[in-house]
């Protein structure tokens, strides 16, 4: 199976620009966020991790006679 990888740049724009380039690099000194490659001094996001990882911080909602209410979201 052919895994698709996406460099930081594209990462960013895939997440429309709310997780800077800079931020990823934060992440991955910390150890935390999205999985990723490195090869010599390039660092690749497999989509598909970029998929499980987006699955894991989804926010479920439920719906109530007043309103939405979200899983971990303040009021």
């Amino acid at each position: 199976m052919d895994s698709k990888f996406l460099t930081p740049e594209e990462v960013s724009e895939r997440y429309r620009n709310g997780v800077s380039v800079g931020t990823l690099r934060n992440w991955r000194a910390m150890k935390i966020g999205p999985s990723f490659v490195k090869i010599g001094k390039a660092v690749l996001y497999p989509i598909d991790e970029l998929e499980a990882w987006d699955e894991k911080n989804r926010v479920n909602c439920r719906a109530s006679k007043r309103h939405t209410e979200c899983a971990g979201e303040q009021p």
